[in-house]
């Protein structure tokens, strides 16, 4: 009986207590949202502005559709390596529009993807130097393919060493997004050492700087178009012959460099739905 009675004197306090953090939530999202449309608009790189969130972390998604309209890519296909669990990355929003792709990354996702699908591949492990192009190749027998229109990779660590590897094997996708070490603004070229067992421990020694990126990807025909303003931590690169699309881009590469902003949206409003993943996944739309 205590335990009712408890709850009956306590019920409306909690209730109280949801509402106000549900209130200084949103309160705390609709402030970033204009911290990230002034970090968008104040930045000398006119690409930024395209800039929303749809499926990913802050506004990538509205990058990626903003360059993929510009290069008339429809119904492509892709490859994301760190995924997550599924529910928030850089591709579901490819996904939405049709696009076929493989996820690769060593997390559970929150659902599962039905047998039967045939338009997303995914192969849960650790990435290594040893296994990357097995995983990369057997993304690309999924698709029925040799080539696709567009990679991402962030698995915060080794990523400059995966994407040498991934393209000294002759994958040459159209566009290419790459997680970024931000602190280091260019000239700085750095890279965390290779190393198998590396786990990121939610401080600065990850990844590689832009510089350090750049420098790769001139090497295999890449133009840099744009870093994502809202936090600075993904570069977008496209092949140099689709360069002509992105004539308001800056010569000087520190004119596309953002300053990072280690803030994200908070979690506790519209949860994503694993319903609206398995609906995208099995119908694209």
């Amino acid at each position: 009986m205590w335990v009712k009675k408890f709850i009956k004197n306590k019920f409306p306090f909690i209730l109280r207590s949801k509402r106000s953090l549900e209130d200084q939530t949103s309160h705390f999202n609709a402030q970033l949202s204009e911290i990230y449309k002034s970090r968008q608009l104040r930045h000398p790189n006119k690409l930024c502005r395209f800039g929303k969130r749809v499926f990913c972390q802050s506004d990538e998604d509205g990058l990626t559709l903003e360059i993929i309209r510009r290069m008339k890519i429809d119904h492509g296909n892709f490859i994301e390596l760190g995924v997550g669990n599924g529910t928030e990355n850089n591709t579901l929003v490819l996904s939405s529009l049709g696009f076929s792709g493989a996820w690769i990354g060593g997390e559970d996702l929150a659902f599962k993807i039905p047998d039967d699908n045939k338009r997303l591949f995914f192969q849960q492990s650790w990435v290594t130097l040893d296994n990357i192009n097995k995983l990369i190749e057997k993304s690309l027998d999924f698709l029925g393919t040799t080539q696709i229109d567009f990679l991402s990779i962030d698995l915060d660590g080794n990523d400059f060493y995966f994407l040498k590897a991934i393209l000294d094997n002759g994958l040459s996708p159209k566009i290419l997004v790459c997680e970024i070490n931000g602190i280091f603004p260019p000239p700085i070229s750095f890279s965390v050492a290779y190393d198998p067992e590396h786990k990121w421990l939610r401080d600065d020694y990850q990844g590689a700087s832009l510089e350090k990126m750049n420098e790769l990807l001139g090497l295999y025909d890449y133009k840099l178009v744009v870093c994502n303003a809202a936090t600075g931590v993904n570069a977008y690169f496209v092949k140099n012959e689709y360069a002509i699309l992105f004539p308001e881009i800056p010569e000087d590469i520190a004119d596309i460099y953002v300053e990072p902003l280690h803030i994200n949206y908070t979690g506790f409003t519209f949860p994503r739905s694993t319903k609206t993943i398995l609906q995208i996944i099995e119908n694209g739309k």
